[in-house]
């Protein structure tokens, strides 16, 4: 019932669309919230001690994880502000680490908590802030929250959008979306390409409505290359305010490996998703 949550505060990117979204949905559900905030270390700065030995690099590498500590508290006490006035139980962590150890450090924190809340990448930027999703997506074994860039204001889930294939994936975010589901006034089950001799978006409706969940199936037919777009175009029109979907991917060798229309998603979704793998 998302008892316990995680927000990822950035530390070189806005902070204002997590910070929203988490504290008010942990006001909401009066649940416990911590955030975690990580300064990344350059290693740039290392390469660049050609002199000195080991007692230079070792001081290059003092300043740039103390450089990287103070950008993560200036970061989460942001949070923490919002979180005070708004007085819910919370907590926080910060930390400096390289790129690579935060993305597996903040995937391993995740699995202690029933969802875990990040903004989403803003590929363009390159910041090292855009990694954690995905870390966190394919390390945390629950839900992932990602929360679009460019979103104002609290989590809307009054119109909950289903994206159906009828794979466990999209039946295992199904399942840790139900809290939303259930408190949502309306469902819409999206089903795109759903073949006849194998439809089961029919059959979720039924699952859902007993468990007092009315829904509604939308069908659409498209080419492979347009899934993602069809999508966001029922969400559009549909005025869909939170989407659930697999997320489709694999980890291999420390490589992130996102699946097409996950992929497509991450990069342009325009309402809050929550995704599990």
């Amino acid at each position: 019932m998302f008892r316990n949550l995680l927000v990822h505060i950035p530390t070189e990117r806005a902070v204002r669309p997590v910070i929203d979204v988490a504290i008010a949905l942990a006001a909401a559900r009066r649940s416990h919230l911590d955030a975690v905030a990580i300064g990344y270390e350059s290693m740039s700065a290392v390469g660049m001690v050609v002199e000195g030995g080991s007692a230079a690099v070792a001081a290059v590498m003092g300043v740039e994880e103390e450089r990287a500590q103070e950008r993560a508290n200036a970061a989460i006490s942001v949070f923490e502000v919002e979180a005070k006035l708004a007085g819910i139980e919370y907590g926080t962590r910060t930390f400096a680490a390289i790129p690579a150890d935060a993305e597996q450090h903040v995937g391993a924190l995740s699995r202690l908590y029933d969802m875990t809340i990040v903004l989403q990448p803003e590929g363009g930027n390159a910041s090292y802030d855009d990694i954690i999703p995905q870390g966190v997506l394919f390390n945390s074994g629950g839900p992932m929250l990602m929360v679009p860039h460019t979103h104002k204001g609290p989590l809307e889930t009054r119109h909950v959008g289903i994206a159906w294939d009828g794979s466990w994936l999209a039946a295992r975010a199904v399942r840790d979306a139900m809290p939303f589901l259930m408190g949502a006034k309306a469902v819409t089950v999206i089903a795109v390409n759903e073949d006849a001799r194998t439809a089961s978006s029919n059959d979720l409706v039924s699952h859902l409505g007993r468990r007092g969940i009315a829904a509604r199936v939308q069908g659409v037919t498209v080419d492979r290359g347009n899934i993602q777009g069809a999508i966001l175009s029922i969400v559009a029109e549909s005025a869909i305010s939170l989407l659930v979907m697999g997320g489709f991917g694999h980890s291999r060798l420390q490589e992130r490996i996102l699946g097409g229309v996950t992929r497509e998603m991450f990069q342009s979704m325009t309402v809050p998703v929550l995704m599990s793998h």
